[in-house]
């Protein structure tokens, strides 16, 4: 009885846990997605340096490193006005150009959940692995030009559950 007792106890911790995780992740809305290409690299261990055109030394530098295959997404997201791409989180960086419209996004770390808005013919980078929500809070499409490097097989992005701090997105 004890044991018949327990396990349906697990069971009710276990549904409730999928329930709960089902209820709470945000899904996208209003988004469209074209990619361009998929590509699968070996280990990247590019280094590079570049003297700039009429400086003393003065150099631009660039390195990549990722050890183990890596899988190299691009691609362009069109969100209507009102969309979202719900909370969710990436496994590696991703390089972000705003080309038109306005994206707004919110971190599930800032204790504020205060909004970053980025005009178009802006950037960010997105390092991964933070929980976050790209919103178009304006009137035109949002459209971004993308590009992801995550290992090898991973899923691009990982839908999350919103976070307790940002009660006032509930559909993020």
């Amino acid at each position: 009885m004890r044991r018949k007792l327990f396990l349906f106890a697990l069971l009710g911790v276990f549904g409730a846990a999928l329930y709960g995780g089902i209820a709470l992740a945000t899904t996208p809305t209003g988004v469209t997605t074209t990619v361009f290409g998929v590509g699968r690299f070996d280990s990247i261990d590019a280094n590079t340096k570049t003297a700039t055109p009429g400086t003393k030394p003065a150099f631009w530098r660039g390195k990549i490193k990722a050890r183990g295959a890596s899988d190299l997404y691009v691609l362009q997201n069109t969100i209507t006005p009102g969309g979202t791409f719900g909370w969710h989180s990436h496994p590696g960086p991703s390089l972000v150009i705003v080309k038109s419209g306005t994206a707004t996004f919110y971190e599930g770390n800032d204790p504020a959940c205060a909004p970053h808005v980025v005009p178009s013919g802006s950037t960010f980078v997105d390092d991964g692995h933070d929980t976050h929500v790209v919103r178009n809070e304006g009137n035109v499409d949002l459209v971004t030009v993308v590009v992801s490097l995550v290992p090898a097989g991973f899923q691009r992005r990982i839908d999350e559950n919103a976070p307790p701090n940002c009660p006032n997105l509930p559909n993020g």
